[in-house]
């Protein structure tokens, strides 16, 4: 067997460089800083490749504050991302979906001025059936109160919308380990490369085609959707003969993160709405460490993100894990999405699709 080629990619340090003599007084911390999360990722792909392979035995995995039973690479993939970042002197604080309260730096280590958001391991429940898992990650400025008195972070300093996120990105455990990154000028992927054990640019300037043919949803909460969502998606599925003329793929992976590079990599759109299912929560995925930063890579991409009624990235939290409906992809589809949310068709009759003998009985 022949092995590839060397191709003269340019690697994630180039790219961060290059990236940086945009802005001559920028001090490297940025940089640095997304090396570590690099290297967290690198070692999480590294664990997630084992599999079932893996010596657990000494984790206990418990339930996470979102009332989640975790399992074993949850919390394993949520401490590489505490103890590979903590060190530099970059960070003033983290949080994590694996955390009930914001993860202090400690004393020994110098801190810095941003605060790291993250998912340590989107779609972990994948993993029992070999499927697509990731990791997400978002980069803020820390308040600059935490920075000149070098205090301890709260929950009300990560409470920033989304526009104000400095980075953001995914890592993608699949067939390759991908990692997909915007500073704020652009997406970029980078592929790990094996043989060198560093990523190299592989996915310039990404961009999501404005029209599509394919949608992700889970049409097992067809029954809770709200008008416009009904609307939407019985619209999709009349294919060519229906208002939109056009035939439909639906797609759902049940991981997140794999759902948006699939939309990253070739069009699309993706919903998990607001629903009825549980009225106290307005949403089921997570605005801080989930929404967000797929919201600002879409966007950097040329696609949108949306609550279904407003822009993603302009809502403000109000607690570290709030959960949102999300709406993401390609920009003609989510300004659909977002007309049918505010001049929203009177449903006098179900359609066919969601009727007694329909597809999906409600």
């Amino acid at each position: 067997m022949t092995m590839p080629s060397p191709v003269p990619h340019a690697t994630l340090v180039r790219y961060l460089i290059e990236e940086r003599r945009r802005f001559p007084h920028a001090s490297g911390e940025l940089n640095g800083l997304l090396l570590d999360v690099a290297v967290a990722c690198k070692a999480i792909a590294r664990i997630v490749a084992f599999g079932v392979l893996n010596d657990a035995a000494e984790v206990s995995p418990g339930v996470n504050v979102q009332g989640e039973q975790q399992k074993p690479l949850d919390v394993i993939s949520n401490e590489l991302f505490v103890r590979m970042n903590e060190w530099s002197g970059h960070l003033a604080g983290m949080a994590s979906e694996e955390m009930d309260v914001p993860q202090q730096i400690p004393a020994a280590y110098p801190r810095g001025k941003y605060l790291l958001v993250f998912d340590p391991l989107d779609g972990s429940s994948n993993i029992d059936v070999d499927l697509t898992v990731g990791s997400i990650f978002s980069v803020l400025r820390a308040p600059q109160a935490v920075i000149d008195s070098g205090r301890d972070v709260v929950e009300a300093d990560f409470l920033q919308p989304g526009a104000t996120q400095v980075a953001a990105g995914y890592a993608l455990y699949g067939p390759v380990t991908m990692l997909v990154l915007t500073v704020g000028n652009g997406v970029a992927g980078f592929t790990l490369n094996p043989n060198l054990g560093e990523f190299v640019l592989t996915h310039s300037a990404i961009k999501v085609p404005h029209d599509t043919q394919e949608f992700a949803i889970n049409t097992s909460n067809s029954r809770f959707w709200e008008p416009p969502v009904k609307r939407y998606v019985d619209e999709c599925m009349a294919g060519r003969s229906g208002p939109r003329g056009k035939d439909f793929n639906m797609r759902w992976i049940a991981s997140m993160v794999a759902d948006a590079h699939r939309i990253l990599m070739r069009g699309g759109v993706f919903l998990y709405p607001r629903d009825t299912k549980d009225p106290a929560k307005p949403g089921r995925l997570r605005l801080l460490y989930e929404a967000n930063p797929i919201a600002f890579l879409m966007e950097q991409a040329g696609a949108r993100a949306s609550t279904g009624r407003q822009p993603l990235l302009g809502v403000t939290p109000t607690t570290l894990h709030q959960r949102i409906g999300v709406v993401f992809g390609s920009r003609n589809e989510v300004d659909r999405i977002e007309q049918y949310h505010h001049e929203p068709t009177a449903l006098d009759s179900p359609a066919p699709l969601f009727a007694e003998r329909g597809l999906f009985r409600s």
